[in-house]
């Protein structure tokens, strides 16, 4: 199955392995299908941060999604230190306010290609879940202001479901990227995400990115779990 550039950079496949070397497996399983991959503080802790390398030494791009929040001095220095990694997605969390991301901004130290982005509201999150801890906004309305605040802050996107890409897309203009967790083909089970929607449909709600892992990385072949994600990604282009 042949897969262009622009199919394979949809997905980013999520390698939420207690090891690296459990990652890594993945990683060479999949070859050249996979191009893209998540790396989060689970992988990224238990690996001292040389997973990294490794998948660079491999010629895949990386979002490191460590989601820094804490007070704008120490997230602006993790973000500078971050963005020396050369990976190719970094992301804070937008809760943390404007005046964090504004100096996160300031010290990304990019090149052309980095992207700096937030995160909104967790997919895993219900109404229910962010009425239990003070906010009674529900998810899309926060969403889109946490949003809001990103794009003052000049950040290149967000992390959000796939149900609020559109309107982000709308509100900020098509280069705002919109990266989404929360991705099931029809085949997978939800496990514990809520806001979830399939990658055809999540395409054609103007979705950049899709964060996607059990339903490949769970899977008994895994290299077929990917190709039937690109079919269904192809359909939503319209390429079917």
């Amino acid at each position: 199955m042949e897969i262009n550039k622009e199919i394979s950079d949809k997905v980013i496949i999520a390698l939420d392995f207690p090891t690296s070397a459990m990652a890594l497996d993945l990683v060479d399983e999949l070859g050249d299908l996979g191009s893209f991959y998540k790396v989060g503080l689970e992988l990224f802790l238990n690996s001292g941060g040389q997973i990294i390398e490794a998948l660079k030494h491999k010629n895949k791009k990386i979002f490191l999604d460590l989601k820094f929040h804490d007070i704008p001095n120490t997230v602006s220095a993790a973000v500078r230190w971050a963005s020396q990694l050369d990976v190719d997605i970094v992301n804070v969390h937008a809760l943390g306010g404007l005046k964090m991301m504004e100096e996160a901004k300031r010290s990304f130290n990019s090149n052309s290609q980095q992207k700096l982005i937030a995160v909104t509201i967790l997919t895993s999150m219900s109404d229910n879940d962010l009425q239990k801890i003070g906010f009674n906004e529900a998810p899309f309305q926060m969403v889109k202001h946490l949003a809001n605040l990103a794009h003052q802050a000049n950040l290149d996107g967000v992390v959000c479901s796939a149900h609020e890409a559109s309107t982000i897309k709308k509100s900020f203009g098509d280069d705002f990227v919109t990266v989404c967790p929360g991705i099931r083909p029809l085949w997978a089970v939800a496990g514990d995400q809520n806001r979830i929607m399939t990658p055809k449909e999540a395409i054609k709600s103007g979705v950049d990115h899709m964060v996607i892992g059990r339903p490949i990385t769970g899977s008994k072949v895994p290299k077929e779990a990917l190709k039937t994600i690109f079919t269904e990604i192809r359909e939503g282009l319209g390429n079917d």
